[in-house]
């Protein structure tokens, strides 16, 4: 890649207006906020006495997908109160807004903490709290994803579903914000059929549907994911290409993936490095496939460094970039009057930066 193409590329990965579908709300937690709450919360790190931030890198170095999901729970119970909820809401707006995210719908697991005493109508409230504060600073929207804990079984999370859609009928503050709900956590041993009772109170309570499966699981789960739970996206689904029938229909169908090249490098371990994730053959097999960054506090990512470094990767240009950001908008649960306003945002921006970089002028 030339100077001039990685200067282009670098800016549109800031620059460009980006929809993210695939972030826990948990794991975008500062590192300083990781500190002081657990501080304030009696919360023990495996760290040195006094810890500061550059002694979180070792932490946030894993070596599988459950390796992490360790360091994952152990972030999650720093969140005692509903203002820390609020603080974490809060920061992730804003930190996201900083690299280009206009719009998001982001996943939070609230299993632990209702396990170990929280009201879900509390974590709602103290989420839309810090979102809502976000917003008004950035601009920037968020809608909200419930994910089941597979963790915890089939039967909290159903119950964590019939309890979300009474709160969004009795009208509680935070709840209008929940779009839609998943599972997250670990793939291994847990079979996503278990979850239908879950999925189908949730269609009918007028909830849409995703799946985390196929980052360490076969096709085969992917295909119960659709078949069984009525889900409407696949988060991950590395292993889909595995299966060329079920590679068919998901690009005959447009059912999105949202797909996190950096996190499958760095947590799952998936890949050995960024130019060997199959990304690329995931979009030229025709797959609705979007970029994201999962956790990006834990493995100390933003969503523009997803893009920049897909760019170099995989050796995309601009109109790569935008194709990728305007798919974002396409897979996500917008309305199609807003889907529309946001892609003809990123396409003005795109045409911006071509006449910025055919001129000569500064991208940067």
């Amino acid at each position: 890649m030339s100077q001039s193409s990685l200067s282009l590329v670098t800016a549109a990965a800031e620059q460009l207006p980006k929809v993210e579908l695939h972030c826990h709300l948990e794991g975008t937690m500062r590192p300083a906020t990781l500190l002081e709450l657990a501080a304030k919360n009696g919360l023990a790190l495996p760290l040195p006495a006094q810890p500061q931030q550059d002694d979180l890198v070792q932490l946030f170095s894993y070596v599988s997908l459950d390796d992490f999901l360790n360091v994952f729970w152990l972030v999650q119970s720093s969140l005692a109160t509903r203002d820390d909820w609020c603080r974490l809401a809060y920061e992730s707006v804003v930190d996201a807004a900083g690299h280009g995210r206009i719009y998001a719908e982001v996943f939070f697991t609230p299993a632990r903490h209702l396990a170990a005493g929280q009201r879900l109508s509390d974590i709602l409230a103290g989420i839309d709290e810090g979102l809502r504060e976000g917003e008004a600073v950035t601009g920037s929207r968020v809608r909200l994803i419930a994910d089941m804990d597979r963790a915890f079984g089939a039967a909290a999370g159903e119950q964590l579903i019939d309890e979300l859609v009474e709160l969004r009928r009795a009208g509680v503050p935070g709840s209008e914000r929940v779009i839609g709900i998943g599972m997250d956590s670990t793939e291994l041993g847990v079979d996503p059929r278990d979850f239908e009772g879950a999925y189908r109170a949730a269609f009918a309570g007028g909830l849409r549907r995703t799946a985390h499966q196929g980052e360490n699981t076969g096709p085969d789960a992917i295909a119960a994911c659709l078949d069984v739970l009525g889900a409407e996206r696949i988060d991950h689904g590395l292993s889909l290409l595995d299966d060329a029938a079920l590679t068919m229909r998901f690009a005959t169908e447009q059912v999105p993936l949202t797909v996190c090249p950096l996190s499958n490098m760095l947590i799952a371990n998936a890949v050995t490095t960024l130019a060997d994730h199959p990304f690329p053959a995931m979009r030229a097999a025709g797959l609705l496939a979007t970029l994201n960054t999962d956790d990006p506090g834990l493995t100390m990512t933003d969503l523009g460094q997803e893009y920049r470094e897909a760019a170099i990767a995989f050796g995309y240009d601009l109109s790569e970039l935008t194709a990728i950001a305007v798919d974002g908008v396409r897979a996500s649960w917008l309305d199609p009057i807003e889907k529309a306003e946001l892609i003809s945002d990123i396409e003005a921006v795109s045409a911006d930066l071509q006449t910025a970089a055919t001129s000569g002028a500064a991208v940067a």
